[in-house]
């Protein structure tokens, strides 16, 4: 056994995030791990980069009992991890970043030549190819996720720990990541897989260790399971069906006209977009990222200011407005990055919750803590949202519970118009069940979502409309009846239906 961990157990104060965790990982061998948000899964791992100590348990590697102190004494012992938030510098080369601690040279002088030589031969022993003077911060996740990989195999890992490595990527990019995956077991290397998604598990795992709240639930062989299985395995009961009525529109909450946003050296990063919303439907939007989608969701909401067109938020011109006028106007927002549009790393659980409906619990100049308070404890209970408390830093909360709270929030103002981009990334499929049907229930009471999500699933699933976005255009616009993930693919690499 390559590596084995024994009776693992972590507390936080009287809290237990890991309870008497067993966990093994043969040579070769891709060992997914799956759970809830909050489950244990980072928190095991985190220990075994070193990056966590436990409170008791045993890790052993090649039968020897090992203590990581540090994540580089977990690289030197050949253990690496690739984050679910890419760890690179954007304005470094792929070469510079992978070479980063160990480069080649003198002590005065980088020797980049070198550093692009080796970068390449990484490429080709493990059959993974990058540019390596293209700029990392200009590349596209599958690209920087593949540069997180090769960095570690330079150092030397034999141990590979994946943390949601496929939270950001395309449909393409997911299937080139997973092919790559298998390769590198059939070479020898050893992966853990950390993941929601159970197709992708069932793809790639020849063993799946299923956590909730902090302890294993069961551990099966690839062959002898399902995702039923494991969905039960990890909630502990039957996920229902989603039920989704057919859809009422009513008038228009959106209606983006002629909207064009300029780039550099002349291309157009929207070009001439004409869109509309109607209450009581789900608008969704396709695209492989970096196709406009973004910048589209930033000049509705008002983060960014079109050059040319018109966006209207339930009849009233909001173009050039501030993101709150906007809000003002009818629009509630869950932002595509939780971190950086969503929250803030130092603000309480509390205080999350409170963001933008600040004025609501305000009276003669002071909050109505006691009703703050309720509102957001109500959304940890419905949402299963693990927290220490309401004081807890959102820091403290794993990305899926950070996720949940988001959503719960932007879900209470009951506006008109909901923007939803990307609203069950990092999510588990019970916090999804969730989520899927609270949308559809705002759509249901007149709402209408515009849904931006890299899940094509998703996108089939609550859809009554689909855009597709290329270049910064719309490719195409499909029914829910006409859709299918062929169609809409074909779309988003710019072909034709």
């Amino acid at each position: 056994m390559l590596l084995q961990m024994d009776r693992i157990t972590k507390k936080y104060g009287e809290f237990s995030a890991n309870r008497g965790i067993d966990f093994s990982l043969e040579a070769g061998e891709v060992h997914a791990i799956v759970g809830e948000n909050g489950a244990g899964k980072t928190t095991l791992m985190r220990i075994l980069y070193g990056m966590e100590q436990p409170t008791s348990g045993t890790i052993k590697l090649n039968g020897k009992e090992v203590s990581f102190s540090s994540p580089l004494d977990a690289i030197h012992n050949g253990i690496g991890m690739v984050h679910q938030h890419f760890m690179l510098f954007p304005s470094f080369t792929i070469a510079e970043n992978i070479v980063i601690g160990n480069e080649p040279g003198s002590a005065i002088k980088f020797d980049r030549k070198q550093a692009a030589r080796i970068v390449e031969d990484l490429c080709n022993q493990y059959g993974m190819k990058v540019d390596p003077h293209a700029i990392t911060g200009t590349s596209a996740p599958g690209v920087q996720q593949r540069v997180e990989i090769l960095k570690v195999l330079y150092q030397g890992a034999q141990v590979i720990i994946l943390d949601e490595p496929t939270g950001v990527l395309t449909p393409i990019e997911v299937q080139e990541l997973l092919q790559a995956i298998k390769l590198l077991a059939k070479q020898g290397k050893s992966f853990i897989l950390i993941s929601h998604k159970l197709n992708e598990v069932l793809d790639v795992a020849d063993r799946i260790t299923v956590l909730r709240d902090g302890e294993v639930s069961g551990t099966v062989m690839k062959g002898e399971t399902d995702a039923n299985e494991l969905s039960r395995l990890m909630v502990g009961r039957e996920l229902a069906e989603l039920k989704k009525n057919p859809s009422i529109p009513g008038d228009n909450v959106l209606e983006v006209s002629d909207v064009t946003v300029k780039g550099t050296k002349g291309k157009h990063v929207l070009d001439g977009i004409n869109l509309k919303v109607k209450a009581g439907e789900v608008v969704g939007v396709a695209g492989i990222s970096g196709n406009g989608q973004s910048e589209l969701l930033q000049v509705i909401s008002g983060l960014a200011q079109p050059d040319e067109g018109r966006i209207a938020v339930s009849g009233n011109d909001v173009t050039g407005m501030s993101t709150h006028k906007i809000r003002e106007q009818g629009l509630a927002h869950i932002p595509e990055d939780r971190y950086v549009w969503g929250a803030n790393r130092e603000a309480t659980v509390m205080d999350t919750g409170l963001m933008g409906h600040q004025r609501r619990f305000q009276k003669g100049g002071f909050l109505k803590l006691k009703e703050i308070r309720e509102l957001v404890s109500g959304w940890v209970n419905k949402f299963s949202i693990k927290t220490g408390s309401l004081e807890t830093t959102t820091q403290y909360l794993s990305g899926g519970n950070l996720q949940k709270l988001i959503v719960a929030r932007e879900l209470e103002h009951g506006t008109p118009f909901l923007i939803a981009a990307e609203p069950t990334r990092g999510v588990d499929i019970g916090a999804m069940e969730t989520i899927h049907t609270e949308l559809l229930k705002r759509r249901d009471a007149g709402t209408g979502i515009l849904l931006v999500s890299s899940e094509l699933t998703e996108i089939l699933k609550l859809s009554d409309r689909i855009i597709v976005m290329y270049e910064g255009r719309i490719a195409g616009e499909l029914t829910a009846q006409e859709a299918t993930e062929e169609k809409l693919g074909l779309l988003m690499a710019g072909g034709t239906v």
